[in-house]
């Protein structure tokens, strides 16, 4: 991470004054899969720095050569206190989950899947996908949420064009473009900005949002700070302007922003919820669920969280143990 001053006091930035205290963020990688595991960038969370808005994940991957990698791969696993926004740039992965919803996530078009209290799906590559290339999000629904039912949206944004820029705003409200979607959290912001050779575009964005800024395919400047191709740059909230800016090869950018989240989680594997003996519960169920373990008597008489899924189907993932110590929470 690279923390880049001088910079102005936020307190005290003028209207229109971009702001300039960013940390750049840089990625680690991840293998996903199996044997030919598929790498991916993640850059959130990260040790110091957990949330963007109530964003808490943001995995980034590809161009990825399906043919070595065997692509996306991901059998059934569960959810729970979160949201998975799948947004691609090529290729098509295959969805499916206990809600009873079956998508292809294809460039362009926005797929959302609620967990709510809980939810099993799986993502698989589509055998004619050649070449595989988006991000996965993950944002954490708040407290008056994240027990409620699950749920899927799909939606396609018309393009907002501006000189030498391309803008689909997927999530939130840009440009005058507002996405229908309701994602249950406090206001978010999500939207994939095609940068021509050169080209830079300024936003006018909320002073009270803190946003990420993913530099997708190509080094870029944000607020005139540079940030390497498949970092991502941080911006607290205090400004009511952004610029982007490409250099000549242009830029694919990826734009998160929302209200900081304002509540402590704990997340572990795929469960986001509020304490270390939440986390061991929902694992416990899910283990037992699944047909992992023998359901402890703590949870007889619940009823099931993950759902039931259609057969013939890859086999579910185990739930990996749990740490020695105690979940701490992140904010």
């Amino acid at each position: 991470m690279t923390n880049l001053d001088p910079h102005p006091s936020l307190s005290t930035l003028q209207p229109g004054q971009p702001c300039t205290a960013i940390e750049v963020l840089e990625p680690r990688e991840v293998p996903l899969g199996g044997l030919r595991a598929m790498t991916v960038y993640r850059t959130l969370p990260q040790r110091r720095r957990s949330l963007v808005g109530a964003w808490c994940f943001f995995d980034h991957y590809g161009p990825d050569d399906v043919a070595a990698t065997g692509g996306m791969q991901v059998p059934r696993h569960p959810h729970t206190g979160l949201a998975t926004v799948s947004w691609i740039f090529t290729g098509r992965i295959d969805h499916l989950d206990s809600g009873g919803n079956a998508a292809a996530v294809v460039p362009g078009e926005l797929n959302l899947m609620i967990a709510g209290a809980g939810i099993t799906h799986q993502e698989i590559s589509s055998p004619d996908t050649s070449v595989l290339h988006g991000v996965q999000l993950w944002y954490a629904l708040p407290e008056e949420t994240r027990f409620g039912e699950n749920r899927f949206e799909h939606y396609v944004p018309d393009p907002v064009a501006r000189p030498g820029a391309t803008v689909r705003v997927f999530i939130g409200d840009l440009l005058g473009s507002a996405s229908p979607v309701d994602t249950g959290t406090p206001p978010l912001l999500g939207a994939e900005l095609l940068l021509e050779p050169g080209a830079s575009i300024r936003l006018d964005v909320r002073r009270d949002f803190e946003h990420a800024v993913l530099a997708e395919n190509a080094d870029i400047t944000v607020n005139s700070i540079p940030a390497p191709h498949r970092s991502l740059a941080y911006v607290p909230p205090g400004s009511d302007a952004l610029e982007i800016a490409a250099g000549e090869a242009g830029a694919r950018v990826i734009l998160l922003g929302g209200v900081p989240l304002g509540e402590q989680i704990v997340m572990w594997w795929n469960f986001i919820g509020r304490d270390h003996d939440e986390i061991v519960r929902y694992r416990r169920r899910y283990q037992a669920e699944m047909g992992f373990e023998a359901a402890h008597p703590d949870d007889a008489g619940e009823p099931a969280l993950f759902g039931d899924f259609p057969a013939g189907q890859p086999a579910p993932l185990p739930a990996p143990p749990l740490p020695i110590s105690r979940l701490l929470p992140r904010k």
